[in-house]
Order: structure tokens, then C-alpha cells, then sequence
């Protein structure tokens, strides 16, 4: 490519705006791929750590189960492990209001606010996936306006407008909507695919929730915890 075309020289002959529009474009790129190698680092321990709630079910006491799953990225060990501190709290304050709320009550409190925890955590980014997406491309347009009108008021001072003159500026100005379409949809496929693959951690969740409650409410083992359900083969 010539060097008096291109992105350097788009940068060096744009004004405050273009560069402003660029830097943003790529600001935004780098904060999306960021989210998008950590959350899918997360969500692969996340289901490597669904492996574990069958071994959970057939530990021989709810101590050992809940020591025998891993800690990092595991909402699964966490929600056995509030639901164990619930039932103890319940029990040791007779002394408070809480002694008032039925142990079903209270368990079923706790356990919700344990899977909404997880779910934020396993949430979290997907916001600005979702707003770099929608913005990104019209970003990139608006770059491009700024830009060919900044070029043809250029082209205007000097008097000419030969092809050299204005496929140049034109051209580099139109880079910017490539940029905005670049940087949206890596974000757009990446907050497709995680959205997708929270769904079925959460649904896990729900389900590994209704078995523990089920066990402290009925004091007995669930020998077939359903975690390998429909919703994760599909």
C-alpha cells in the first residue's frame, strides 16, 4: 500500500474527532476481547467443576462432599456450602427473628440468594458486550462522515478534485466503518455464545439447588442427582 494512503496516515492527517473515534474503537476492542478470554476461561472451569456434583452426592457425609470439590470458579461447592452455613444458622439463633422464619423458608431464601450471586458473577461484562455491538458499527460510521466531510473540505480549499484527491481521503475515511464492524462482531459473537453457555450453568444450578434442598429438608441422599440433564446434551 502506498504510505501516503492508509491508517498512518489517516491518523496523522485526521483531527481531534477521527482520532478520538479511532482510540475509542480500539479501546472498546481490547476491553471485549478481554472479556471474552476471561469469561470463557471461567466458564470452562465452571464445567469442569460441574463433574464434581456427582462425586458430591455419593460422599459419604455432606463435609466430605463439599471438601472433595474444587474452590476456584466453583458456584457449585458454594451453594453446598451456604446452604450447609444456612441450615447451621438457623439452628444455633434461636434467639432472633430468624428463629421465626421456617428452616424451609429461610433454606430456600439462602439458596436462592447464593444462585443470584453466581449468576452476577457469571454475568458480569456481558453488558458491555452487548452495548459494544449495538454502538461499535455506528461509531465506526460516524468516523467515516467526520472524515469524508473533513476530506472534502480539504479537496475544497485547494480547487482541483482530481482522482488521486479524493479517492485518498474517501478511502481512508471509509476505514472506519470497517474498524466499527470489526470490533462489533467478535462482541456480538461472543455475547451470543456466553449467554448461551451461562443458561446452562444456571440451569445446573437451579437443579443442584432443588436436590440440596430436597436432602436437608427430607434429611436423605439423592442417589440420582440429575446434573446431566436434556438442557446440557442439547
Amino acid at each position: 500500500m502506498n504510505q501516503a494512503f492508509g491508517l498512518t496516515n489517516l491518523w496523522l492527517q485526521g483531527d481531534g474527532v477521527t482520532r478520538t473515534v479511532a482510540v475509542l474503537l480500539l479501546i472498546m476492542s481490547v476491553v471485549s476481547w478481554v472479556i471474552i478470554l476471561s469469561k470463557s476461561w471461567t466458564l470452562y472451569q465452571t464445567r469442569k467443576n460441574a463433574n464434581q456434583v456427582e462425586c458430591f452426592w455419593h460422599a459419604p457425609s455432606l463435609a466430605t462432599g463439599i471438601s472433595q470439590m474444587s474452590i476456584e470458579n466453583n458456584p457449585y461447592r458454594e451453594l453446598a456450602q451456604n446452604a450447609q452455613d444456612a441450615i447451621t444458622h438457623h439452628h444455633d439463633r434461636t434467639d432472633d427473628l430468624k428463629a421465626n422464619i421456617s428452616v424451609s423458608d429461610w433454606l430456600t431464601r439462602c439458596l436462592k440468594v447464593s444462585i443470584d450471586r453466581s449468576v452476577a458473577h457469571l454475568q458480569q461484562g456481558l453488558t458491555f458486550l452487548a452495548s459494544t455491538g449495538a454502538t461499535a458499527p455506528f461509531i465506526g460510521l460516524f468516523g467515516t462522515v467526520w472524515g469524508i466531510y473533513h476530506a472534502l473540505i480539504g479537496i475544497g480549499t485547494t480547487g482541483t478534485a482530481t482522482i488521486d484527491q479524493v479517492a485518498g481521503p474517501i478511502g481512508e475515511a471509509l476505514i472506519m466503518t470497517a474498524l466499527g464492524l470489526a470490533v462489533a462482531i467478535p462482541a456480538v459473537l461472543g455475547y451470543n455464545a456466553i449467554t448461551r453457555a451461562n443458561k446452562v450453568v444456571i440451569g445446573e444450578l437451579n437443579r443442584f439447588g432443588n436436590d440440596l434442598y430436597a436432602y436437608f429438608m427430607t434429611g436423605a441422599p439423592i442417589s440420582n442427582a440429575p446434573l446431566k440433564s436434556k438442557t446440557a446434551q442439547d
